[in-house]
């Protein structure tokens, strides 16, 4: 999973609101209240959680694997709720195939730990004179694991996993992907309803702050209006990345400082979480009135993202997606290739902005129903413009649709 261009954008709408650029109550300008938008969302309950651990262990047994490690991170919240980050200590749950969950937490850490543990009594600290993989050996042990398969999650740090195989030597190590990827990548009708939701406040962020638009204003001022945007709704982390003209070609922007001229292209990407669950919006447009050569190719990449979400369809390969919007740019002047269109199709998406799998050339992984991605297709020209548009995509029982109105054209974004 890909987190640097979202670490970037956050870094950036941080570092606007240090320099004390002005970060108005965009919605009080144009109503007296803003209906919190993110209020209708439901979290997760603990029946979910359950049935998500009962998944896990399924697919577990399909994999021939004994356990899984999880740490802090997106797929530790994902089974358990838990929410807790990564540091040089060790906080860990192991998820037997069979039997009872085991918990590794520091010692002085265990008050904190048991406000977010919801799932199991098997609760273990360590001091921190003590080796906190040892502590994972005896749980595997306890568990008839001596010498099992173990899955370690994909974000676990190498410290921490070699650590565990030192501490339990005939444990044989592999990737917990298939259970992990296999879970999360098939969203239910709840994380589906949460990622609407996020999605449809983004839109509604950007519509706000796109009618704060004037000549001279940086990117930074827009990104942090439309940052302002997304809290005014009650989403958590709301962020854009912005782009103006030339710098528009850059997919994933620039630290070069930017001001708004007439006739400019506007480029935003970003999005907000919700539940947890995040957004990806991108629309493109322009401030004044649009060349001919920006309208046009503003409609090759819609024309990409169409045929991108007509190409998708339980049993069609993700890289088959890639190719149909693929097609549609080369065969508009835009080829071969990467050359224009320089990035994938798209990403998956839930807990985490970037996570499996992915559209792209390559990757013969078969659509399912209740997978989630991007559809953003973009062309960019070098020293001139580039153009996205972004939504995202479920797969459905016989196709895709995406989770929020297409944009209808350059001039009328939203």
């Amino acid at each position: 999973m890909c987190t640097d261009r979202r670490g970037f954008i956050k870094f950036s709408a941080l570092s606007a609101l240090t320099l004390g650029l002005e970060s108005p109550n965009i919605a009080a300008s144009q109503n007296s209240s803003v209906q919190k938008m993110a209020g209708q969302a439901k979290p997760i309950a603990p029946g979910e959680y359950s049935q998500r651990q009962q998944n896990a262990q399924r697919y577990m047994r399909d994999a021939g694997l004994d356990a899984i490690v999880l740490t802090g991170g997106s797929s530790l919240r994902y089974f358990t709720g838990a929410q807790w980050g990564i540091s040089e200590r060790l906080f860990a749950l192991v998820l037997p195939a069979n039997g009872e969950l085991g918990w590794v937490a520091p010692a002085f850490e265990k008050d904190r730990a048991l406000e977010q543990i919801q799932f199991g009594t098997d609760v273990r600290t360590w001091q921190e004179d003590e080796s906190p993989y040892e502590v994972v050996a005896a749980i595997l042990k306890d568990r008839g694991l001596r010498s099992g398969r173990l899955g370690i999650e994909e974000t676990v740090q190498f410290r921490f996993s070699d650590g565990i195989a030192k501490a339990a030597p005939a444990v044989r190590f592999t990737s917990a992907d298939p259970v992990t990827a296999r879970c999360r990548g098939i969203k239910s009708p709840h994380e589906i309803e949460l990622m609407r939701l996020a999605n449809r406040i983004t839109l509604k962020s950007y519509e706000m702050a796109l009618q704060s638009l004037k000549e001279g204003m940086t990117h930074l001022e827009l990104a942090t209006k439309i940052a302002e945007a997304h809290r005014q709704l009650g989403a958590t982390h709301g962020f854009a990345l912005v782009l103006f003209a030339k710098d528009a070609a850059l997919p994933h922007g620039t630290m070069a400082p930017q001001k708004l001229r007439e006739g400019d292209i506007i480029l935003i990407d970003g999005g907000c979480s919700i539940e947890g669950y995040e957004s990806d919006v991108t629309r493109t447009t322009v401030f004044a009135k649009p060349t001919d050569q920006h309208k046009r190719v503003w409609d090759i990449v819609k024309r990409a993202q169409t045929a991108a979400l007509n190409a998708a369809r339980p049993g069609v390969a993700c890289e088959n997606v890639d190719a149909a919007a693929r097609k549609v740019i080369e065969d508009a002047g835009f080829g071969p290739g990467y050359k224009y269109f320089t990035h994938r199709v798209g990403h998956g998406i839930g807990l985490d902005g970037h996570e499996w799998t992915y559209l792209v050339r390559g990757n013969k992984t078969k659509l399912e129903p209740g997978m989630t991605f991007s559809d953003e297709p973009g062309i960019y020209i070098p020293g001139e413009f580039g153009i996205r548009i972004e939504d995202i995509m479920l797969i459905t029982d016989n196709g895709a649709e995406l989770l929020t109105g297409p944009a209808p054209s350059i001039e009328q974004p939203f």
